[in-house]
């Protein structure tokens, strides 16, 4: 850690818990948080000047690299207009109409501000809507940090759904209570939610499923698994909530739902949409959507709900996203990284898996195939964590989530060169990590 960030973190932790104002920001790989200055396109610079390409991309959100000419234009163009929070203006309307002809489930849209907002409403009007009160969730995947969801997503072995009687609460402070509306399933896992829909059923008001498992490590969905939910929960009148906040235009402008062709009753997208701004929504049926407040009895309300500045920048983003070629040079961007990461740790004798969905894979130290949660568990988290370190050293920024097998990326700024500098770093991160 250089002295100027040791500096700014030992000032910062006499005000801030930890001297971060997010509790994954500590980066365990690294003892330390990463503090820094700036950034432009693939690559950020710390407080102490040290250089790193930048393999987090603000978790996914930013899909356009840092200091986007587009997104600083529109963020010139909300200044020049006063801002304007807390009001609408002719630009809410204009985004979700693009929002609606891109998504499939789109047909009506509510903004919010970050992905765990987005599904904490979500769940309230899925409720509002069927009347039910419990939701089925999916083992290992995340929707943020509320009362609602955050349990039973990342549960230690011995609590998992098959073994446990209550699903796990993920943090102190969530009442025990909670825990009795959710019903936990394992992912890629069709016979439990067959059986979970046969005794609960009545009582569920959703289903909800990260359709990529981003948040262990990428696991992607098995062929007919989306598609068969979609049946069952038409047959059972339960609502198919696809979390899109993290798969939301990494692949294709209509998320995982255009990449797999499947449909949900309605979806919460985010983290890229804002162009690195915070800005989230709602979309779904027009049924569904038109429950919310003033045209339905479910509140939802927001003084800063979709602000002109975040709304400026993700039209930006969309213009950018739509521009023909966009999606092919990402591509191949990751098969150079992925080509050159995994040809590294067959070199070095590493096991490690890297499931990929458009921009973002994940990294897991343990052999596949992997394709439920419970796989994950077989993870080496020093093993990842001393990785995580050697790339810092040698000038490559994995964030460590605490390290769990989690996702990582690259944005449409980065070069081929930028590639293949970090390929050559995690060969030799990948060399140590080998050997001890």
């Amino acid at each position: 850690m250089g002295p100027r960030s040791k500096e700014l973190w030992d000032r910062a932790s006499q005000h801030l818990p930890g001297g971060v104002c997010s509790s994954t920001r500590l980066n365990q790989g690294l003892g330390f948080p990463v503090i820094l200055d700036r950034g432009a396109g693939g690559r950020v610079w710390d407080v102490d000047g040290r250089e790193l390409i930048d393999l987090c991309c603000g978790h996914g959100a930013a899909l356009l690299g840092h200091g986007h000419p587009a997104i600083a234009a529109a963020l010139t163009e909300a200044s020049r207009r006063g801002q304007l929070c807390a009001s609408e203006t002719a630009y809410q309307g204009e985004l979700a109409a693009r929002l609606s002809e891109l998504i499939p489930c789109a047909e009506m849209v509510r903004f919010t501000n970050s992905g765990s907002e987005a599904t904490l409403h979500a769940l309230r009007l899925c409720r509002g809507v069927t009347g039910r009160d419990k939701v089925i969730r999916v083992e290992g995947h995340f929707h943020g940090y509320h009362e609602g969801l955050y349990i039973g997503g990342h549960p230690p072995a011995e609590r998992l759904a098959s073994n446990a009687r209550d699903p796990y609460i993920e943090s102190a402070g969530i009442p025990a209570s909670f825990a009795k509306l959710i019903l936990p399933v394992p992912f890629n896992d069709l016979p439990a939610v067959e059986r979970c829909l046969a005794a609960h059923a009545h009582e569920a008001c959703c289903l909800i499923l990260e359709p990529v498992n981003f948040n262990s490590g990428g696991l992607l969905p098995q062929p007919g698994y989306l598609a068969r939910l979609r049946e069952l929960c038409t047959a059972s009148g339960v609502l198919l909530f696809f979390d899109e906040v993290q798969t939301s235009f990494k692949a294709s402008p209509g998320g995982a739902q255009v990449d797999f062709g499947v449909t949900p009753d309605l979806c919460t997208i985010g983290k890229a949409l804002g162009g690195g701004l915070p800005l989230s929504a709602i979309c779904g049926r027009a049924e569904l959507l038109g429950q919310f407040k003033p045209t339905g009895p479910v509140q939802h309300s927001g003084t800063f709900n979709a602000p002109l500045l975040n709304v400026l920048a993700a039209l930006a983003f969309l213009d950018e996203i739509t521009r023909p070629g966009f999606y092919g040079h990402l591509a191949a961007l990751g098969d150079q990284l992925l080509g050159g990461l995994q040809a590294a740790a067959t070199r070095h004798g590493v096991t490690l898996t890297a499931p990929r969905h458009g921009a973002r894979f994940g990294l897991v130290f343990a052999p596949g195939p992997l394709r439920r949660y419970d796989d994950v568990l077989a993870h080496d988290r020093a093993r990842f964590l001393a990785f995580v370190r050697a790339c810092w050293e040698r000038g490559v920024w994995f964030h460590d989530y605490g390290g769990s097998p989690c996702h990582h990326g690259w944005s449409a700024a980065h070069t081929a060169a930028d590639i293949a500098a970090a390929v050559v770093a995690i060969d030799g991160a990948l060399a140590a990590v080998a050997g001890g």
